[in-house]
């Protein structure tokens, strides 16, 4: 009889083990389409790969309906044809941000660029070969409006938005806080080369991810790495203007990053701006401000924003080659 109850005691404890076994938190990734480009998450937790798909799909479209310039029906799309003028909690939170940017960069960073983009073509628009840039610069500026409440106040109604600079970054928080908020800890997202991680990888160390050497002709992300940054609960993006550029009619290579007070193309030494800091909004908007001040210009700032927990690492053409700038504390 003592025999059979320790028979039947041991199959409990084996059934309990084994039930704490199934319940034991894993790793699932989900992959898809978010903002018109590839998204990727990894996240430990109790959530299935369906839940996450689902609110990654249900931000999606939150995130289109407000920030996209390429959905006509869009609550930004409205504001740039002055159907409305009223802001969303998003647009808000956006502007604010560049607000921020433009002030840290005396102007490089304006998110009232479009106008100038759509003319050189880089707003999914056939480009024009010789744009009045004069014209176009009467209404770009962040001095040309202002916020009032939730109102949009322009003082041109030709002054159009463009947040393609940072809404991807915003789209990554969103996602990462909603993980966050359904009990994941250990997690990385990934939308379009924007990046925010918590916690550790599968192999229970930091999460890795690769910067990109910079060189014309480099199509396929990740192929080829200058370095590798350890991301440990922080977000990261890069910018860079050796994939999106075209060249004119006579011969000059036209880059996507624009100078808001000239109207033309940067032309700079810098290759591609890293940054790592704590919200991956701010990381996408600082990449691009980078890249629009220039070289020097951007190495002082970030070597005054170190301070402030705000990390680069920059690629720099010099000569046949290019040089790095870093103030990053974990990569290899």
């Amino acid at each position: 009889m003592k025999r059979v109850v320790i028979a039947i005691f041991a199959t409990l404890l084996l059934a309990l083990f084994c039930q704490g076994c199934a319940t034991e938190p894993r790793y699932v990734t989900v992959e898809g389409l978010m903002l018109g480009t590839t998204f990727r998450v990894v996240a430990k937790g109790e959530l299935q790969q369906g839940e996450i798909y689902a609110e990654a799909m249900h931000i999606d479209s939150l995130a289109k309906s407000s920030m996209s310039i390429f959905n006509p029906k869009s609550l930004i799309s409205r504001i740039n044809t002055s159907a409305t003028d009223s802001l969303d909690i998003h647009l808000l939170r956006n502007i604010a941000v560049a607000a921020k940017m433009n002030v840290l960069s005396d102007g490089m960073y304006d998110i009232t660029v479009k106008p100038l983009t759509d003319a050189y073509g880089f707003a999914a628009k056939g480009k024009i070969e010789h744009p009045n840039v004069d014209s176009l610069l009467q209404f770009v500026g962040f001095d040309k409006f202002s916020v009032s409440g939730s109102r949009i106040v322009k003082h041109d109604s030709r002054l159009q938005l463009d947040l393609n600079s940072l809404a991807k970054g915003y789209t990554v928080d969103m996602l990462a806080d909603r993980l966050e908020q359904l009990g994941c800890s250990d997690y990385i997202v990934e939308v379009g080369g924007e990046i925010r991680a918590s916690g550790r990888n599968p192999k229970g160390v930091a999460w890795r991810i690769g910067v990109d050497t910079p060189f014309e002709g480099n199509q396929n992300p990740g192929q080829y790495q200058q370095t590798v940054v350890h991301l440990g609960d922080k977000a990261l993006a890069t910018s860079g203007n050796y994939r999106r550029y075209y060249t004119d009619s006579e011969g000059n290579k036209v880059v996507h990053t624009i100078n808001p007070k000239s109207g033309r193309g940067v032309i700079s030494s810098l290759l591609s701006a890293t940054v790592v800091t704590d919200r991956c909004v701010e990381a996408d908007a600082m990449a691009t401000m980078f890249m629009a001040m220039g070289t020097e210009r951007a190495i002082e700032l970030a070597q005054r924003l170190k301070t402030e927990g705000v990390e680069v690492y920059f690629i720099i053409a010099e000569g046949d080659g290019y040089r790095t700038f870093s103030t990053l504390a974990n990569q290899e």
